[in-house]
């Protein structure tokens, strides 16, 4: 291909992640709208998604597709669950449930694990470089909204602290996007599973938004 695998991606999955980004729910979440409680219920889809994203991890790291991608680094399950528990309280899993969409967004992510890397890739980049870069506008406004400290409990999962310089880590990241150990045809339906992750997040949002619907 011409051009750069990660600018394709990027480009032709910008559609699906408009959608998901501009939904009801994070907009109104964004716009300071919502109590804590929607953040915090917001927060609890996450650790669903990002378990099923790390406990398949170890498995892939000598993989020649996902194996590049597996950085330690980027692992947020455990900062997921130190909010959750200054969220929550410290019975916070006993309360736990998934909305039907991310228990589906959740076992897609563990059938790419566990039987497609390629596709595991796409989930990968879907999650953690979208938390690198639009995920900061999320901690800005959670710090602002309902008064979190600062890389504090209840923003963790935003802080990034084994990551010194977050824009050339991103460089390195796309570098690796560019050089992923698959064809043409691969690469497609690479690209077809990070449009279908978008979608995964728009239904969680549309899902949440039955929770906690507009305040206007």
């Amino acid at each position: 291909m011409d051009t750069p695998f990660s600018t394709l991606i990027r480009t032709a999955s910008h559609e699906q992640h408009t959608e998901a980004e501009t939904s009801s729910f994070m907009g109104d979440l964004l716009g300071g709208r919502l109590a804590v409680d929607a953040y915090a219920r917001y927060t609890e889809q996450l650790w669903f998604v990002y378990r099923a994203l790390e406990e398949g991890a170890e498995a892939l790291r000598e993989d020649p597709v996902a194996g590049p991608f597996i950085q330690p680094e980027l692992f947020r399950t455990a900062s997921l669950e130190q909010d959750l528990a200054h969220l929550r309280g410290p019975g916070w899993r006993a309360g736990l449930s998934p909305l039907p969409a991310t228990a589906a967004y959740a076992e897609r992510v563990a059938e790419c694990a566990r039987d497609w890397p390629a596709g595991y890739v796409a989930h990968h980049y879907t999650r953690y470089l979208g938390d690198l870069s639009g995920g900061q506008i999320i901690r800005d406004k959670a710090e602002r909204t309902w008064g979190f400290d600062r890389k504090g409990d209840g923003v963790r999962f935003y802080v990034f602290d084994e990551i010194s310089n977050p824009a050339a880590f991103k460089r390195a990241y796309r570098e690796l996007l560019d050089g992923v150990n698959a064809d043409d045809l691969e690469k497609q339906r690479i690209v077809d599973e990070c449009k279908r992750a978008f979608d995964f997040n728009s239904a969680v949002f549309h899902q949440l938004g039955g929770e906690f619907p507009l305040s206007a």
